[in-house]
């Protein structure tokens, strides 16, 4: 929503502003169609130029994310924690009753109850791989975090192209922009006979290619790419927080503790008071006996 109206104010106050400084937009309004044409039309060749088929396909996925935002919500967060602090419980409690549900996640009753989560491929496989290894009898928890580290980094890296894509479109579009302005000068010179008043709306209609070049530049693409890559990095934050109360787990810190690790690692935005954690926490242990 705030994204839409982001684009609102981007075109009203630059078109507004144009007219009420007197411009006029028949010369903007007759150029821009072919003008866009070309600069859009070389912009999205050299994406496609760029980029192999799976950045394609991922960009198409991410762009609902501008107007969408981030994929995890407060409640997913709070939900996270719960879910951890049972697969925690039971590790400690009994580690082979623990087996079924780190094995075949998608049929475990506790995963069930979060939906959300078990939908998830990476948060899932990042859950079960952790505590797999802890059953292991890993004797060095810092080796797991560096392997929990190193693999977080690649998926960011990787949910990173997206944004790397368009930001690199961005700082093309003005350059596209002056291509089409010069194509327009071109064929104004081819025109040079003409009257005065011709020509200088045959000028007016070339510069609208550096405008929009400029326009669509800073004021959407480069905004999109911005705001797509604050978006991957706040959703990583979902995935950091499963590694922070894993390895602390993984240093037999008490179940508590490692969940409070968890809760105080969590964005501001995202994390749940002590008391609402607290309530979601005893819920569960009175579910539980």
């Amino acid at each position: 929503m705030i994204g839409a109206v982001g684009i609102v104010v981007v075109i009203v106050m630059v078109f507004g502003g144009y007219l009420v400084a007197g411009g006029k937009l028949d010369i903007i309004l007759y150029a821009m169609p072919y003008e866009f044409a070309m600069i859009a039309g070389a912009a999205v060749g050299a994406f496609l130029i760029a980029n192999d088929r799976s950045v394609i396909r991922q960009t198409l996925r991410d762009m609902a994310k501008i107007f969408r935002g981030p994929v995890w919500k407060p409640a997913d967060y709070t939900d996270l924690l719960c879910l951890l602090f049972e697969l925690i419980r039971i590790a400690r409690s009994n580690p082979v009753l623990l087996e079924p549900h780190i094995e075949a996640p998608q049929t475990s009753d506790i995963f069930s109850r979060y939906p959300r989560i078990r939908a998830d491929h990476e948060a899932v496989e990042l859950i079960c791989d952790t505590l797999r290894a802890a059953s292991m009898n890993y004797d060095d928890p810092h080796q797991v975090e560096e392997i929990l580290e190193k693999r977080m980094e690649t998926n960011l890296h990787h949910s990173m192209h997206t944004s790397h894509a368009l930001q690199v479109v961005a700082d093309a579009l003005p350059a596209l922009g002056i291509v089409a302005a010069v194509l327009g000068i071109i064929k104004t010179m081819a025109s040079i006979d003409q009257p005065p008043e011709i020509l200088g709306r045959m000028i007016g209609g070339a510069l609208v290619g550096t405008f929009l070049g400029v326009f669509l530049s800073y004021g959407f693409v480069g905004p999109f790419a911005n705001r797509l890559r604050a978006i991957m990095q706040e959703d990583a934050h979902f995935y950091q927080l499963i590694r922070e109360v894993l390895v602390a787990n993984l240093h037999a810190h008490p179940t508590s503790i490692c969940i409070e690790v968890g809760r105080q690692n969590t964005p501001h935005a995202m994390r749940p008071s002590y008391g609402d954690l607290e309530a979601a926490l005893r819920n569960l242990r009175q579910d539980a006996a």
